[in-house]
């Protein structure tokens, strides 16, 4: 059995309390892992794509994207659209992390490549729950290289 490689969670959200609870409580999830945060989605993109600020920078090995849909410059539909056309992204694990739950907006996410979909709850014990939750399941996930 291969030892498991470490991913780096790549949180791309614009809400600086929403980051700050979805942080706080993937770690109490279990979560050791570098959590690196961006504001936006063109962050996201330069990140991905070595570009602006990280034009110098080594992309880790191994990402996992949390993805919010509705942000300042580059939306997150665009980001995984980019994403998904490139030759190494095209693996990174996508979860759309968002407000909406409007079945439309899901199933679009899923047509563009998104590998799951969460529904930010509205009332902070489920939230809380909800992400840590899902840091139990980073925790047990393999990942593909990107790199």
């Amino acid at each position: 059995m291969q030892d498991a490689q470490p991913v780096t969670i790549l949180m791309v959200e614009d809400d600086d309390a929403h980051a700050a609870l979805i942080e706080r409580n993937l770690r109490r999830g279990g979560i050791i892992n570098k959590v690196v945060r961006l504001d936006n989605g063109r962050q996201a993109l330069d990140f991905l794509f070595n570009r602006g600020r990280y034009a110098n920078h080594q992309r880790p090995a191994h990402l996992l994207m949390l993805l919010d849909l509705n942000m300042p410059e580059v939306d997150g539909y665009q980001v995984i659209r980019e994403m998904k056309k490139d030759e190494l992204c095209h693996v990174i694990p996508v979860v759309i992390l968002t407000t909406t739950n409007d079945p439309q907006e899901v199933q679009l996410c899923y047509e563009l490549g998104c590998n799951n979909f969460v529904a930010k709850p509205v009332e902070p014990i489920s939230f809380a729950k909800t992400i840590q939750s899902m840091g139990m399941m980073i925790n047990i996930m393999s990942y593909p290289c990107c790199s």
